[in-house]
C-alpha cells in the first residue's frame, strides 16, 4: 500500500489524548522518511535514528494504545515498518550492531502490536511481511555463523522467536480472510530458519543431555516454534500446496532426523523432549497427506524414529519379563500401581496433590522392598491413568519430563504408521528393523520394537498407537510378501538368514506377543486393537509353512478369552464380535489345519453340547448364535459356523440338529418379536440389521447341507474374469461341474456309492424342504430369498435322486418360479445358478418336459437388463449344453423324427441363445465348447 494513502488515512482520523501518541509518532516518521531523497547507504543511519526517536523510545506506550485504534490504520503503520526494515537489510555497509539492535526492537514491537490488533491483509502486504521477517532473521543468523556466541544472546533469540510468532499470527489472519497466497513463501521462510539453526555445535552440546541444554533452551524454543508453524500450515492448507514445497519440507525434516540418528543417544530432559515432540508432530502433519514418493526417505526416517521407541522408558519403569514368575505382568510405574490398586474397588477417588505425593512415596518404598525380596511384583493389569492425572500443574519437574517423553514416543509411533500408509511397499523392507525375531516376551530397554511397545510401554496411548501401526503394516502388501515366510528352528540356521526365515520368525513373535496380550490384557480399547491385529495377521500367515499347532493355538487362545469374558467397563458386544471375527478368519484358513480338524472331531465325539463336559469351540459358536443375542454377536458367530461347515465338513455331520434349530428359531420370529429384540439390543449401535443376521443363518444352513450331502463345490463365477485379462485371453478354460461330476456309465463310482457314503443327506434335505424352505422362500427380504434359492445349488445328484418325487418337484418349481417371477434381480440370478447345477443331474436332463422348463427360465434371463443376471443365466445355459453333450447322442437327439421334434427345437433355442450371448461382448459368455460339438 502507498505511504501517501496511509498518511491521508491517519490524518483524516481525529486524535484522542490516548491514541494521539501513536498517530503523532507515525505521522512524524512518515514525514521524515518521505523527505529523504532515497534510502541510500548514507541515509540508513538516519532511518535508524528516526525509528529510535519516534517508535522505539516509547514502544511500550504505543503497543498499549494500538488496540484502541482502527485495525486498518494499525495495519498500514505496521506495513510502513516492514518496508523500512526490508530496505535497511539491503544495506550491507551499515553498522551491524546498530542494525541488530534496531531489528531486535522492531521485531518485539511488531509482535506486541500484532498480538493485540487483528487487521486485514492483502496478498502484497502478506508477502511483504514474510520478506521482512526472512531478511531480519537471516541477518541475525548470518552474524551467528561468524560468531557462535552471538546465538546465545537472549535478546536475539527472543527477536527471532517474535518474528516466527508474528508470522503465525498473520497466517491466522490469512486463514480467516481466505487469503490463499503466501503459503509457499511462509514455508520457505521457516525452512530458512531451521536450516540456519542446523549447526553441529548446537546439537552436539545437547545430544548427551549435559548442562548446556538449559543454557540453549531458547534456541530449542525457536525451533519448536518453527516446526509447530510448519505443522499448522500443513494441517490447514496442506492439500493446496504444490509437490515442490512438500518435497522441500521432507528434505528439511530428513536432515534433522538423520542428524538425530547419527549423534548418539537422545537427551531425556524436558527441553529436548519438547523439541523432539515438535519435530515429530510436524513430520506427522507432512506425512499424513503425502504428495510424492517417499521411497528414498523411508529407511532414513525409520532408522531415526526407531530410537524414540524406548525414549524415556528406562527412567520411568522397571521392567520384568511376562514369562517370569508364572506369567506375572510387567511392573508399571508407582503412579500406575496406585491407580491399579484403587481401581480394584471401583471408581478412583480424587487425591489432592500433596496427599498423592505422599502416597506415591510410600508405594515406591513398598515397591522397592518387594523387588529386593522377591525379584518381581505383579500388577493388577495394564491400567494406565488418563492425561488428566498429569494436569495438576504442581507436579515435579520429573513428572513433567515423563509426560513429555511419553508423548514423544507416541508421536514417533504415529509417524511410523504414517510412513507405512504413505508408502507401504518401501516400508515393508523395514520389518526386520521394527519387529523382533526372538524373545518377544523379554523387555528391551534399548533396542525397542513395536511389539515391545505394545507389550511393555507404560503409556496406554503409545500401546494403542503401536497396535494400530502393526495393523497398518499387516494391512498393506504384507499378505503378498509374507507368503514366502517359513519357520525354521533357530538352532538349525547357519550364519546366513534368508528373508523367508526372518519373516517366519517375525510372524512367530507376532503371534506369541499378541496371543499373550489377548489372554492377559484388561484394557478394553487395547483388547479391541489386539483383535484388529489378529485378523490380518491370521490372513497373512502361511500356516502350512509354520509350526503345525500354531493355528490351533490361535483358535484356542481366542476361544478361552471368550469363555473367560471381558472384565472391562465398555460395551462387551464389540469385543465379542471382534473375537468371533478372528475365529472366522482362523477357521477359513486354507488349506484346513489337521490339528483343528482333530479338535473339532474330538468335541463332536464327546458331545459338545453337554453341560457337564468341558465346553469347546462348537459349543461357544452355537451358544452365541442364538437369536436373542446381540445382532453383532449372532452375526459373527454364524459367520464362524459357516467357516467350520465349509472348511471342516466332517465336523458338521453331528451338528445338523443344532443348525436346524437355530435357523428355524430365526425364521419363526414374527416382525413384532424382531422389533422387540432390536429394542432390547438398542444400545449396541453400528451392528448388522436383522435381515443380515437371518441371511447369515441361512448361509450356515446352506453350508451344513452341502457338507452333509458331500457337495464338492462348483466353479466360481469370478474365475471367468481371467478370460478378460490380456495375458490369459487365449487360454481355453475347461468347464467342470463338481456337484455332478459323473455322467452316465462313465462314472468311476456308482450313485449308490455316494448315497451310502452320505446316508444322511437325503434325510436332512427332506427335513429342510418340509420345515425350513417354505418359510425362507416366502420371506419378505430379497436377500434371504436369494440365499434360500442358493441352497438348491448345493444339491448333489445322489441326494436329488433319493428324494421323493414331490420333493424333487418342489425344488424344480421353486427354482423356475424364482427365475421367472421374482422381481428382485439377485433372486433371479441365484435361481439361474441353482438351475445350472440341477440341469447337470442325469434324471433331469433326460426329461424333455423338465428340460424345456429349465431352458425357458434360463433363456428368459439371458435377456435381462442387468449384467449380473445375464452372467448366471449364461453360466446355467453353458451347463445345460455341457450336460446334453455328455448325456445324449446328439445326432439322434436332433434327427427331427417324431418324438425328437421338440428336442430339435430345444437345441435350436440353445444355439440361438448362445449366438446371442456371443455378440454380447460385455458379458463374455461364449459357449465355444458347445459349438465345437454341434454346429459343425
Amino acid at each position: 500500500m502507498e505511504l501517501a494513502a496511509a498518511t491521508s488515512l491517519s490524518a483524516s482520523c481525529s486524535s484522542s489524548p490516548i491514541t494521539g501518541s501513536w498517530r503523532t509518532a507515525f505521522l512524524s516518521l512518515r514525514d521524515e522518511t518521505q523527505s529523504l531523497p532515497s534510502l541510500r547507504q548514507s541515509h540508513i543511519q538516519t532511518i535508524l535514528q528516526l525509528l529510535n526517536r519516534f517508535i522505539f523510545s516509547q514502544a511500550d506506550n504505543l503497543i498499549h494504545v494500538a488496540s484502541l485504534l482502527p485495525p486498518d490504520e494499525v495495519g498500514a503503520d505496521i506495513m510502513l515498518l516492514m518496508e523500512l526494515a526490508r530496505n535497511i537489510s539491503d544495506d550491507a555497509a551499515a553498522d551491524f550492531d546498530d542494525v541488530t539492535q534496531s531489528f531486535i526492537q522492531l521485531s518485539n514491537f511488531i509482535h506486541g502490536t500484532i498480538s493485540r490488533v487483528s487487521f486485514k491483509l492483502d496478498a502484497a502486504s502478506w508477502v511483504l511481511s514474510l520478506d521482512c521477517f526472512r531478511r531480519v532473521v537471516k541477518a541475525f543468523l548470518g552474524k551467528a555463523k561468524m560468531n557462535a556466541a552471538f546465538i546465545e544472546n537472549a535478546s536475539v533469540i527472543s527477536a527471532i522467536k517474535h518474528c516466527l510468532q508474528s508470522s503465525r499470527l498473520l497466517f491466522g489472519v490469512c486463514q480467516r480472510t481466505n487469503l490463499s497466497s503466501g503459503n509457499k513463501e511462509l514455508l520457505e521462510f521457516l525452512h530458512v530458519v531451521i536450516a540456519c539453526f542446523q549447526m553441529e555445535s548446537l546439537y552436539s552440546s545437547c545430544s548427551s543431555g549435559n548442562r548446556k541444554v538449559s543454557k540453549n533452551q531458547c534456541v530449542w524454543e525457536v525451533q519448536n516454534t518453527a516446526f509447530s508453524i510448519i505443522g499448522e500450515v500443513y494441517l490447514k492448507v496442506g492439500k493446496s500446496l504444490h509437490i515442490d514445497i512438500w518435497e522441500s519440507t521432507i528434505k528439511v525434516l530428513r536432515h534433522v532426523m538423520d542428524f538425530l540418528a547419527s549423534n548418539g543417544p537422545l537427551a531425556e530432559d524436558s527441553v529436548m523432549a519438547t523439541f523432539y515432540n515438535s519435530v515429530l508432530h510436524c513430520l506427522h502433519m507432512v506425512l499424513v497427506d503425502s504428495k510424492g514418493s517417499l521411497s528414498a526417505h523411508v529407511a532414513g526416517f525409520v532408522a531415526a524414529l526407531r530410537l524414540f521407541l524406548s525414549y524415556g522408558v528406562a527412567n520411568r519403569n522397571r521392567f520384568v519379563s511376562p514369562e517370569a514368575g508364572q506369567g506375572k505382568e510387567l511392573i508399571s510405574s508407582s503412579k500406575n500401581l496406585e491407580m491399579a490398586e484403587l481401581s480394584k474397588s471401583g471408581s478412583v477417588p480424587y487425591r489432592p496433590p500433596h496427599l498423592r505425593k505422599r502416597e506415591l512415596k510410600n508405594l515406591q518404598r513398598k515397591d522397592e522392598e518387594s523387588l529386593s525380596s522377591a525379584g518381581l511384583e505383579s500388577s493388577t493389569g495394564y491400567h494406565v491413568s488418563s492425561d488428566s492425572d498429569y494436569s495438576d500443574g504442581d507436579g515435579s519437574a520429573r513428572d513433567l519430563s515423563i509426560v513429555r517423553c511419553d508423548k514423544t514416543r507416541l508421536a514417533a509411533i504415529i509417524c511410523l504408521q504414517d510412513l507405512c500408509r504413505a508408502d507401504p511397499k518401501s516400508f515393508a523392507t523395514q520389518w526386520t528393523m521394527l519387529l523382533p525375531q526372538s524373545d518377544v516376551l523379554q523387555p528391551r530397554k534399548h533396542e525397542a520394537t513395536l511389539i515391545s511397545c505394545l507389550l511393555f510401554d507404560p503409556y496406554i496411548k503409545a500401546r494403542l498407537a503401536s497396535a494400530s501401526t502393526i495393523t497398518a503394516m499387516l494391512d498393506g502388501p504384507a499378505s503378498v510378501f509374507l507368503q514366502v515366510a517359513e519357520f525354521k528352528d533357530t538352532t538349525k540356521r547357519g550364519s546366513f538368514t534368508a528373508l523367508s526365515s526372518s519373516l517366519g520368525q517375525i510372524l512367530m513373535q507376532l503371534h506369541s506377543g499378541t496371543l499373550y496380550l489377548v489372554k492377559h490384557e484388561k484394557h478394553g480399547g487395547l483388547l479391541a486393537s489386539l483383535f484388529k491385529i489378529l485378523t490380518p495377521l491370521i490372513s497373512s500367515t502361511p500356516y502350512s509353512r509354520m509350526p503345525p499347532g500354531l493355528l490351533l493355538t490361535v483358535i484356542s487362545s481366542v476361544r478361552e478369552r471368550v469363555e473367560d469374558g471381558f472384565l472391562v467397563r465398555i460395551d462387551q458386544t464389540s469385543l465379542l464380535a471382534a473375537a468371533f471375527d478372528c475365529l472366522t478368519v482362523a477357521l477359513s484358513v486354507s488349506p484346513p489345519s489337521v490339528q483343528v480338524k482333530h479338535m473339532l472331531l474330538e468335541e463332536v465325539g464327546r458331545g459338545f453340547l453337554e453341560v457337564q463336559k468341558k465346553p469347546g469351540l462348537l459349543y461357544a459358536l452355537f451358544s452365541y448364535s442364538e437369536p436373542f443375542r446381540s445382532p453383532s454377536i449372532s452375526f459373527e458367530s454364524l459367520q464362524a459356523l459357516r467357516a467350520v461347515a465349509h472348511n471342516y465338513p466332517s465336523a458338521m455331520f453331528s451338528c445338523w440338529k443344532e443348525v436346524s434349530s437355530i435357523v428355524y428359531a430365526f425364521l419363526r420370529y414374527t416382525p413384532d418379536v424382531q422389533a422387540r429384540l432390536q429394542k432390547i439390543n438398542a444400545g449396541c449401535t453400528g451392528g448388522p440389521s436383522w435381515e443380515k443376521v437371518i441371511t447369515a443363518a441361512v448361509k450356515v444352513f446352506d453350508e451344513c447341507l452341502r457338507a452333509i450331502s458331500g457337495f464338492k463345490g462348483t466353479e466360481d463365477l469370478s474365475d471367468d474374469r481371467l478370460l478378460d485379462d490380456p495375458f490369459t485371453s487365449d487360454y481355453m478354460k475347461i468347464k467342470t461341474i463338481s456337484s455332478a461330476p459323473f455322467y452316465g456309465s462313465e462314472s468311476p463310482a456308482s450313485p449308490t456309492y455316494e448315497v451310502n457314503l452320505f446316508p444322511r443327506g437325503c434325510e436332512q434335505w427332506s427335513e429342510a424342504i418340509a420345515k425350513h424352505m417354505p418359510l425362507i422362500l416366502r420371506h419378505s427380504s430379497a436377500v434371504v430369498r436369494a440365499a434360500s434359492v442358493t441352497c438348491f445349488a448345493g444339491l448333489t445328484s445322489p441326494v436329488f435322486m433319493s428324494l421323493h418325487q414331490a420333493e424333487q418337484d418342489f425344488i424344480l418349481s421353486s427354482s423356475v418360479d424364482a427365475a421367472l417371477s421374482d422381481e428382485v434381480p439377485s433372486v433371479r440370478s441365484a435361481a439361474c445358478r441353482a438351475i445350472g447345477v440341477i440341469a447337470c443331474f442325469p434324471q433331469v436332463i433326460q426329461s424333455e418336459e423338465i428340460l424345456d422348463k429349465l431352458v425357458y427360465a434360463v433363456v428368459h434371463n439371458t435377456n435381462d437388463s442387468l449384467v449380473s443376471v445375464r452372467i448366471t443365466a449364461s453360466w446355467a445355459l453353458a451347463n445345460i449344453c455341457d450336460s446334453l453333450r455328455h448325456c445324449v447322442d446328439l445326432p439322434s437327439f436332433t434327427s427331427g423324427s417324431g418324438d425328437s421334434k421338440g428336442s430339435s427345437e430345444l437345441i435350436s433355442i440353445l444355439i440361438n441363445s448362445a449366438l446371442h450371448l456371443s455378440k454380447d461382448n460385455d458379458k463374455g459368455k461364449v459357449l465355444d465348447y458347445f459349438f465345437l460339438d454341434t454346429i459343425d
